[in-house]
């Protein structure tokens, strides 16, 4: 600092913004030029076709199945998993009976946080794994608990009217327990008095759940929204290893879709950065609409 700021500011901020700049931005930056080229991806012969591959995007139906089942994530993984988040949340930091101590939690709180948050421990992968043999039509887990009742099992990922909820069943599962944690943070930030006046008034839990809970955590369930809106847009890791779109594209998402044009049997490198182009727009408006939407008043407390 004897020489001034500048000289501070170049050495600490400058190398990180060009690595930035070199490794996140020129990709980017490359995905769009590419996205108006033929290239193939294995040759140096790449020619401008301008926006013919947008046009040809346009009029894909395979595309447009991948979206319209990327929209019914956006609309159902967010709301499930937090509202599931926000239940049991609040079971955990507020459900114990309310006594001489004031509002408590459960007994064994930390334990039942341990077991939900035990999920995000797991490797996305492993998680694929793991509950393609829970779905196993034979050996798996769920079609014996199935059978053991007398009804006989589906083939859950092979039948195209299960395949899409049982992967979006996954999905929250796999997300679920971070959330229950998150807010059970923010819960416990909140002064135990606020609950115990509204108790004290007659409000039942669901009602202080609605009327004080989501207020005062609203700045966090806001991030949870964009979070899970950008999860739900992607989906790719979990539907390539469990289903890889099938059967019959009902669980294709536009990440599977990209994927596959790129890497597929016609390696359509520039087709597939059209796509990939499209869905950074896609998640770009999808995030600033989200904080926009759910911009309110910060409520402070003391």
């Amino acid at each position: 600092m004897r020489h001034g700021k500048w000289p501070l500011i170049v050495t600490f901020l400058v190398p990180p913004v060009l690595l930035y700049v070199f490794f996140v931005v020129s990709p980017y930056l490359q995905a769009f030029q590419i996205s108006t080229t033929d290239w193939l991806g294995y040759s140096a012969d790449a020619n401008q076709v301008g926006l013919a591959n947008f046009r040809t995007l346009w009029h894909d139906d395979y595309v447009w199945n991948a979206l319209k089942n990327n929209a019914i994530l956006l609309g159902l993984v967010p709301v499930l998993t937090i509202v599931l988040g926000l239940f049991f949340a609040s079971m955990l930091a507020l459900g114990g009976r309310k006594g001489r101590a004031g509002v408590t939690g459960v007994r064994g709180g930390a334990l039942y946080r341990t077991v939900y948050f035990f999920p995000q421990v797991l490797s996305v992968v492993i998680i694929a794994l793991l509950w393609k043999e829970v779905y196993h039509p034979n050996q798996g887990l769920l079609s014996g608990a199935v059978r053991a009742v007398g009804l006989p099992a589906p083939t859950w990922l092979g039948d195209p009217a299960t395949a899409f909820w049982c992967v979006l069943a996954v999905m929250v599962w796999s997300n679920v327990g971070f959330y229950i944690v998150l807010f059970g943070a923010a819960m416990s930030a909140v002064p135990k008095e606020i609950y115990e006046a509204v108790l004290l008034d007659g409000a039942s839990r669901f009602t202080t759940l609605r009327r004080v809970t989501l207020p005062l955590l609203w700045d966090t369930i806001q991030v949870a929204w964009v979070y899970l809106a950008i999860f739900a847009l992607d989906g790719f890791i979990l539907v390539q290893l469990m289903t890889n779109g099938g059967p019959n594209f009902s669980t294709d998402v536009i990440g599977v879709r990209m994927y596959d044009t790129a890497f597929g049997s016609e390696t359509k490198f520039g087709y597939a950065s059209a796509i990939g182009v499209v869905m950074f727009f896609l998640t770009l408006t999808v995030a600033v609409l989200s904080l926009r939407v759910g911009r309110r008043e910060r409520i402070e407390y003391s």
